[in-house]
């Protein structure tokens, strides 16, 4: 696997270092950032860190309607946790972070590599999350790519139709429960059709994931086929709606794994006060319809509500709050950002239970356990 990935990058890297012609452009631009977060919720409650993301980008144009681009980046971070006067922890990483070469024209794209594949209509609690694992409080808004090829074809009525095949993305993806077993593709597609007052769309997934053999589950060599099913919908009326909907089916499960269905329910408004209040709502249940019944023991349900207010031309406060009905616990975040001409500046405050739970969120050594603030100044070039 390695040694196919070394080959691809090495691809990429020679096809974005040819001559460039006139007709042709070569950019480089990169993000730099540095943060420092205090809060009672962490092992350490001191953590001080930067990331750079380096990006080169090169264009060739094969005619007026086709174009053949390449776009390769870096994640480079490091981060340092500390208890004054007691102990420290120090991690960090040099990985590729979008390495990938397209093919374009006006109603087709063909994409292949290291990239970000997302979709649906959900803002925040996010059923169709995938391939991607965006948290919607990073000002970065990071998330690490998947290896594949995506295709994408637009028809003249604005339908479209994508397909994808991925390949060497062995560690859990979005809302994943195990591995995918080496070795083996994944592969799916994806259907949108335009309505008069929004859009419709079906999605479908496959992939060979981990077994559970030393539970009895699972054939002899570990395998656990799994098909996903996806279904979304956006309508804009006099407030935006939408319904987001996936089907995890795995053949070979323990009790209170099998058919885990994620639902979600959500609107948005912007209410008419000062520069323009915008509110969201939304409702995600996360059930396991087949195994017992909807009980206590397979149902999950959060809430969220969202508000975001621009208090001039720079400067934006947003807060969010989860809610989260099995456990009767809040998370509450309000997050004040500041534009300048290249820099940003982010202070987030939190307080959240100490047994931070929120679906996706807080898998690295940094959470938001407890209660908290963090300032990241952000540059870009």
């Amino acid at each position: 696997m390695t040694s196919k990935r070394n080959i691809l990058i090495i691809f990429v890297f020679s096809l974005t270092l040819v001559h460039v012609k006139a007709q042709d452009s070569l950019s480089f631009k990169g993000q730099a950032s540095v943060f420092t977060l205090v809060g009672d919720g962490n092992t350490l409650p001191l953590w001080s860190g930067g990331r750079y993301i380096p990006q080169l980008n090169y264009e060739i144009n094969l005619s007026e309607t086709s174009l053949l681009d390449f776009e390769a980046s870096a994640n480079i971070w490091g981060s340092a946790g500390f208890r004054l006067f007691d102990s420290s922890s120090f991690i960090g990483s040099v990985s590729p972070y979008r390495l990938w070469a397209r093919y374009s024209s006006s109603r087709f794209e063909l994409r292949a590599g290291l990239q970000k594949i997302n979709f649906g209509s959900a803002s925040i609690l996010r059923p169709l999350m995938w391939f991607d694992q965006t948290d919607n409080r990073d000002p970065l808004k990071l998330t690490e790519g998947v290896w594949g090829v995506l295709g994408r074809y637009y028809f003249q009525n604005n339908a479209n139709i994508w397909f994808w095949c991925l390949y060497g993305n062995e560690k859990k993806k979005g809302w994943e429960l195990l591995n995918t077993v080496p070795n083996r593709p994944e592969f799916g597609g994806r259907i949108q059709f335009p309505l008069p007052s929004g859009e419709v769309a079906f999605s479908y997934h496959h992939r060979t994931s981990e077994g559970f053999p030393h539970l009895g589950y699972g054939n002899p060599d570990n395998y656990n086929p799994e098909n996903r099913y996806g279904f979304d919908a956006k309508f804009d009326t006099k407030i935006g709606w939408w319904i987001e909907a996936s089907l995890s089916d795995y053949k070979f499960t323990p009790e209170g794994v099998r058919d885990m269905l994620l639902l979600n329910l959500g609107a948005d408004y912007t209410f008419g006060l000062g520069n323009g209040l915008i509110v969201i709502f939304e409702q995600l249940s996360a059930i396991s319809p087949f195994e017992k019944g909807l009980n206590s023991d397979n149902f999950l349900t959060y809430s969220l509500i969202s508000a975001s207010y621009p208090l001039g031309m720079f400067d934006n406060i947003n807060t969010v709050i989860y809610f989260d009905w099995k456990n009767r616990k809040s998370y509450n975040f309000i997050t004040w950002h500041r534009n300048f001409n290249k820099f940003t500046l982010n202070l987030m405050g939190y307080i959240n239970p100490d047994d931070y739970a929120i679906p996706l969120m807080g898998r690295s050594e940094i959470s938001y356990a407890g209660k908290g603030v963090q300032v990241m100044l952000i540059f870009n070039h």
